[in-house]
């Protein structure tokens, strides 16, 4: 099967979640925002598109499988899983990894909010002095709670390749590195506090760096950079000591 994501080209945001997935499986799938204008991509042609799905979608992404049409992060990947080798067939297994999946979603919405704790629609420039307060709870707080808690499942794994759904690799791993990847990048000083910590999450990420068709795509120029429209953003007043 093809597969067609619809997300917001010139930032990794929720989308990343879901390319992970589809590159790390070599699926079909093209990322259709990111084509020229003249071929039907562009934030234009993704607006248009949202407005005329029915039932509407509320929000990229949105994944088309044939005449399936999915919006989630969470939802598209439980639906993506058992096809992409990415999660076990039986329910409960599933239902585990759907689990880990929306726990992190928690972690990516928090992030979020640290620069931008009253409102989306309002610049962070707007709300700074809010930001550096919702920050440093969350440095000292919430990453420690959300890692230690993926650190505990993870502990007695070692050097196996178990994951945090056993040995089998699933979308969860990914998308567990992506976060890593992000608040390393958005709260560097932080994340090197707390890296004697989470030793297991550590190796768990250099483990799916390494994944021949993840690494591939890291270095290519498929992989948006992680910038300042982001979920993850670095502004190193919200970084501080």
């Amino acid at each position: 099967m093809r597969y067609e994501l619809h997300y917001w080209p010139g930032i990794q945001g929720r989308g990343e979640f879901v390319r992970l997935a589809l590159e790390d499986a070599g699926a079909d799938y093209v990322d259709v925002a990111r084509k020229p204008a003249r071929d039907g991509g562009g934030p234009r042609a993704l607006a248009r598109m949202l407005e005329e799905l029915a039932p509407p979608p509320f929000a990229p992404p949105v994944l088309v499988a044939g005449r399936l049409v999915l919006a989630q992060t969470a939802n598209i990947l439980y639906f993506l899983g058992p096809a992409l080798g990415l999660a076990r067939e039986d329910e409960g297994a599933r239902l585990w990894v759907n689990q880990l999946q929306l726990t992190i979603a928690d972690l990516v919405n928090e992030a979020h909010d640290t620069h931008h704790p009253i409102s989306s629609g309002l610049y962070y420039e707007d709300q700074k002095a809010e930001a550096n307060a919702a920050a440093a709870h969350f440095r000292h707080e919430r990453i420690p709670k959300y890692l230690g808690y993926f650190e505990r499942i993870l502990e007695g794994g070692g050097e196996s390749g178990a994951g945090l759904a056993g040995e089998v690799v699933t979308y969860a791993d990914l998308s567990l590195f992506q976060v890593m990847r992000g608040l390393e990048y958005a709260f560097p000083n932080a994340m090197r506090a707390l890296a004697p910590k989470i030793g297991n999450v550590l190796m768990l990420c250099r483990r799916v760096e390494q994944r021949p068709r993840l690494a591939a795509y890291l270095a290519s120029p498929r992989r948006i950079p992680f910038n300042e429209d982001g979920i993850f953003r670095h502004y190193p007043e919200l970084d501080a000591a």
